[in-house]
């Protein structure tokens, strides 16, 4: 035993003779940096997962680069690295050169790579900036335009695509289902922005890796993935947050936290939102104000004069988000995941129809979304060994039940209509990557997915509690089938080019049998089976490491789904939609040219010109039910429309963003988006929104970071606004002709995070210090007006 002891003893000697470790770790927060590149020469290390990496093959008299592509350059002798102990803290870029990204193909791979353009939302940035919801989330790209009806929501607009017009994905399966409709849609509200690892948004149609609807873009959200420990000792990590907003009183709480083994792992993450009524600024619009609003008092419908006109009455919310995970890794080859999402919101207002007027009355008491549920069963197992057809094969199996219930009784009446649906959906992805060689890589497989529609609908009376039985929103019953099956080519022919092709066929059924109890159809059944082909060519071109010039021809289509072609519904004051058996996919077509050039690795432009052309393109028009151009509907006289098939519409812009590291500790970034839009008659197309953009001041220092920035919106005049939004005239200002018309708008902003110590962190932020008073395109909600945010942030 004693022999034992002065081996390990003098072991422990030599090690530390003749080795030297540095440590890597982030300036403003501490936390360690995984593969860092550090070299000098031909000599090079890597840090590991702890931020450590050997560098005793570094002499004296070198002097050693640190490098990683989310951190600025860092360049000191050896000499000074001793003198810092050998703790080296990087300060982040805000160029973000050399990414990995994964939704383009599903399967990991170099951005510089791809031609698509795609922004990435990392872990760190939504750390930072804490939004409320993942609609907020998607925001801090500054290249989503969110439109908001009410304050439990958040639609998400890409390149004048938006709802079933662009794909949401969660960790490889889509989230999109049978009844998203073409207006606007709340549903990426379900997800937890506390939750999300990073987020990965694609610019144009995805139609050859995720088929219908990615016609606009695919936001790919990551969950918390399970960590397995790396040495004999069983890994633990936790995080907790709280999180305080003044302008609506948000109360947050989120806790995950991970314990692994060698070969298994879980991770349980739980949150919880409450918000209040919505406070907008005072400095502004005054049509925009709150003048009043109806209670129900002593048993009579009563209008209330609001005490202070900027707080959005009926407008707050709250929400429940849990995920677990387990993963179970009994070898290098095989990994097994189960992952379990649950969300739920509670009833949440419907603000935009509470302001609603009629013959200069407030047209409704009661309007809300019933509680939204969302829950995701998904199992998923990767295999990797070096076969003859894949190096890499993954199954993932997702089943889905969507809930959510629409509420709504008209002022002084006793009934309360009520429509709720609910659609289960499965989808299966098998997916497969090869490296035929050096050059060439091939990634293909197949998806299937079905859903079920259960639509009821009834009338309550709201005192004596009699349910009479009325028209659903959709059929009940209803089916929406897909199966695809893809191939996806990247050539690198060589280190300065890249060529990325694609092919996709995807096959949709639509089967929907209707109830003519209430409303006499012309038919009663309505069954589609319809297929697309869609291909991609991109090149990737890099003359020399600062320039990177893109170019992707793509085609993407969109099937219609049960919302399409089955839904009876009041699209806006005056008028129904109606079902049309006659409604066919609509295609896109899309080219983008992009450039990327950097400079002196301290500044970098990133510019993407894109031209869309949108053929049988789903709109809405006037039409006619069973010969009549008007029908009665609920209580009213309202003027038929359906979803019809134009010959083609058009969309192009400009994306463009720049980005700077000044100098050491202080960097700047500003984006910008111009989108035109319209169909074959001219019209505006309903979710081109306009131009808007951001610009940020971003100071670093050690345990320091201070982000001053400014978001911004130009105007969009009365003569360049949509048909259908002309409709809607209690959610637009009026110019000076008293038309309608969308302001241009700015907010100054600040936001910073001061860590304490290795574990605990602190934010805090004011949002629109000027209290501005705007409302962002097609929003039924006022923004926040002067808002403080206050959040406390724990690492284990």
């Amino acid at each position: 035993m004693k022999l034992y002891s002065l081996l390990l003893i003098l072991n422990v000697l030599v090690v530390s003779v003749y080795s030297q470790t540095v440590k890597v770790v982030d300036e403003t927060n501490l936390h360690v940096i995984e593969n860092v590149y550090i070299y000098s020469g031909q000599k090079t290390s890597l840090t590991n997962k702890y931020g450590i990496a050997d560098v005793s093959i570094f002499n004296k008299t070198d002097t050693i680069s640190f490098q990683h592509s989310s951190f600025e350059e860092y360049i000191v002798s050896y000499t000074d690295l001793v003198k810092l102990k050998f703790v080296v803290k990087l300060s982040e870029s805000v160029l973000n050169i050399n990414e990995i990204v994964i939704s383009a193909n599903r399967w990991e791979q170099n951005k510089d790579e791809v031609p698509n353009k795609i922004t990435t939302i990392s872990a760190k940035q939504i750390a930072f900036s804490s939004p409320q919801t993942s609609a907020d989330l998607l925001g801090l790209s500054n290249e989503v335009f969110i439109q908001k009806s009410q304050m439990g929501g958040g639609s998400p607009m890409i390149r004048g695509f938006a709802t079933n017009r662009i794909l949401i994905v969660v960790d490889g399966v889509r989230m999109n289902n049978a009844i998203y409709r073409s207006g606007n849609l709340q549903n990426v509200l379900s997800l937890d922005a506390n939750a999300i690892e990073n987020t990965e948004i694609i610019f144009g149609p995805g139609s050859i890796i995720y088929g219908s609807d990615a016609i606009g873009g695919v936001m790919g959200f990551h969950t918390l993935t399970p960590k397995i420990s790396t040495t004999d000792k069983k890994y633990f990590a936790s995080n907790i947050l709280t999180r305080y907003s003044t302008a609506n009183t948000e109360k947050t709480g989120h806790v995950d936290f991970n314990i692994g083994g060698k070969k298994w792992s879980s991770l349980t993450s739980f949150t919880f939102s409450n918000y209040d009524d919505l406070l907008m600024g005072n400095v502004g619009n005054d049509g925009y104000v709150r003048p009043e609003y109806v209670e129900h008092i002593n048993g009579k419908d009563v209008v209330v004069s609001n005490s202070n006109k900027n707080k959005q009455v009926f407008s707050g919310y709250s929400q429940l988000n849990i995920m677990q995970k387990f993963r179970f890794r009994p070898s290098k080859k095989w990994d097994f995941n189960y992952a379990f999402h649950y969300s739920q919101l509670s009833n949440v207002p419907r603000y935009d129809r509470l302001i609603q007027y009629s013959n200069n009355k407030l047209k409704y008491a009661e309007w809300y979304y019933g509680p939204q549920k969302w829950m995701m069963n998904v199992f998923s197992v990767k295999f990797s060994d070096n076969k003859k057809f894949f190096d890499d094969a993954k199954l993932i199996v997702a089943y889905q039940n969507n809930e959510e219930s629409r509420h709504d009784r008209k002022f002084g009446q006793s009934d309360i209509r009520e429509r709720t649906e609910k659609v289960a959906a499965l989808t299966v992805n098998l997916d497969f990557d090869k490296k035929l060689n050096n050059k060439i890589y091939v990634f293909y497989g197949g998806e299937f997915v079905t859903n079920l529609v259960n639509s009821f609908g009834q009338t309550r009376n709201k005192y004596t509690s009699e349910i009479i039985p009325s028209a659903t929103r959709y059929p009940n019953g209803s089916t929406y089938s897909s199966y695809a099956g893809y191939l996806n080519l990247k050539y690198n022919i060589n280190q300065k080019l890249t060529l990325n092709t694609g092919i996709r066929y995807s096959r949709v059924l639509i089967n929907a049998d209707f109830d003519t109890a209430f409303y006499k159809f012309p038919y009663n059944n309505i069954n589609i089976n319809t297929g697309a082909l869609n291909a991609s060519l991109g090149m990737s071109y890099r003359p020399n490491n600062t320039w990177q010039l893109n170019v992707n021809a793509s085609s993407g289509f969109r099937a219609p789904n049960i919302d399409d072609v089955g839904k009876v519904f009041d699209s806006e004051p005056g008028n129904v939609i109606v079902p049309n058996e006659n409604l066919s996919s609509e295609y896109a077509y899309n080219i983008d040219v992009g450039v990327v050039k950097t400079i002196n690795k301290r500044l970098k432009l990133d510019a993407t010109v894109f031209y869309t052309i949108l053929t049988n393109a789903m709109v809405r028009r006037d039409y006619t039910f069973n010969g009549q151009d008007s029908i009665m509907y609920d209580g009213e006289m309202s003027k038929v429309q359906a979803l019809v098939n134009t010959d083609e519409a058009i969309v192009y812009g400009l994306q463009f963003g720049f980005y700077a590291d000044i100098v050491s500790h202080l960097s700047f970034k500003t984006n910008i988006t111009y989108v035109k839009g319209e169909d074959k008659d001219g019209y505006r197309l309903r979710h081109v929104p306009p131009v808007f953009g951001s610009a940020h001041l971003i100071f670093k220092a050690e345990r320091i970071k201070i982000d001053l920035y400014s978001n911004y919106n130009a105007e969009i005049s009365n003569s360049e606004m949509t048909p259908s939004e002309l409709d809607k005239p209690h959610i637009y200002a009026t110019d000076n002709n008293g038309d309608l018309f969308t302001p241009s708008w700015y907010t100054i902003n600040i936001m910073s995070s001061y860590q304490i110590n290795k574990f605990l962190s602190a934010n805090f932020g004011v949002e629109n210090i000027l209290n501005k008073r705007y409302r962002p395109y097609s929003s039924g909600i006022v923004s926040p007006g002067r808002n403080f945010i206050f959040g406390l942030r724990a690492a284990f």
